[in-house]
């Protein structure tokens, strides 16, 4: 690997380089204060990179995004290093070529909109250090198959994975208490979930359309389901509503196609179970109504299913 301690030398070396490919991306390491200009610099190049970045303590923002284009093609993987302390706001964003990312143990933030549209990204290890996970941080990394969140991690925002439509395994530590609005809607390839206890709130649309979506565990802490939060989860057999629930909104599990079995831990009345919460579910929410607490069951599921409390 080459290092260098300016990006004008950097930029002359690849100037001078021959023309590559993603998979033969020139590796090198910049040691720099300022990475300003760096991400214009690639593209002048038009070669293909995978760098080490040191001595900088921010990513700024756009600082690889151009708004012209719609992200740079160059950058092929990069190595955040333990002196940055935050990516910024559209740091990666559509960064079609970057495949691999290293991201150093001193980030705390990884910022709204950080690698969105990153498409040739499969895996991200996010480090311990990282507290907040912003709007859109992922948001379309479509070939993005698996994240595993740590127990630093208090938030995640909205839309931070929707559309990662190739992400079969999320692991969500348990220090978070709140999953933003849209956060992984329309990852279809998801199919278990666990939410931890710390969860608190789940923001709506939150799984919406997941629909390889087969097993959810939802944590005894929460309160409210929000509209649409598990809408069109067509695989979704089975759900069991923790007791401290006193709210499901509207088609929070509209149209889940297979759904068979519903256990509710507590009562809810009819101002906290909107009259469309199980639409396209049959009799359910009035069979809830009258009978209370207990598992629900229906041997042919769907919008004409009749429902028995077990």
């Amino acid at each position: 690997m080459r290092q260098f301690d300016s990006i004008e030398g950097l930029r002359d070396w690849l100037s001078g380089s021959p023309q590559n490919t993603p998979e033969t991306a020139y590796e090198a390491k910049l040691d720099v204060t300022d990475i300003a200009g760096l991400g214009d610099m690639l593209e002048e190049a038009g070669k293909y990179a995978s760098l080490e970045l040191s001595g900088v303590t921010e990513i700024p923002k756009e600082a690889f995004y151009n708004r012209m284009t719609g992200g740079n093609p160059y950058l092929a993987g990069v190595t955040i290093g333990n002196s940055v302390t935050g990516i910024g706001i559209d740091a990666f964003a559509g960064c079609k070529s970057l495949a691999s990312v290293t991201i150093g143990n001193s980030v705390t933030v990884i910022g709204e909109g950080g690698f969105r549209g990153c498409k040739s990204l499969t895996g991200i290890t996010i480090p311990d250090s990282v507290t907040s996970i912003e709007y859109n941080a992922f948001g379309s990394c479509g070939s993005l198959t698996g994240v595993a969140i740590p127990d630093s991690v208090t938030s995640i925002g909205g839309d931070a994975f929707h559309h990662c439509r190739s992400l079969a395994s999320i692991t969500i530590g348990n220090s978070v208490a709140s999953i933003g609005e849209r956060a992984f809607e329309y990852c279809k390839s998801l199919t278990v979930i666990t939410i931890p206890n710390s969860v608190t709130s789940i923001g709506e649309k939150a799984f919406d359309q997941c629909t390889g979506l087969a097993d959810v565990t939802l944590p005894d802490s929460l309160t409210r389901i929000e509209q649409f939060t598990f809408r069109k989860c067509n695989r979704l057999a089975a759900i069991t509503v923790p007791a401290r629930v006193g709210h499901i909104g509207k088609s929070a599990f509209a149209d889940c196609a297979r759904l068979k079995t519903v256990t509710f831990l507590g009562a809810l009345d009819s101002g906290g179970l909107d009259e469309h919460a199980f639409r396209g579910l049959g009799d359910l929410r009035g069979k809830h109504l009258a009978g209370g607490a207990g598992a629900y069951f229906t041997v042919k599921p769907g919008k004409t299913a009749e429902w028995a409390k077990l």
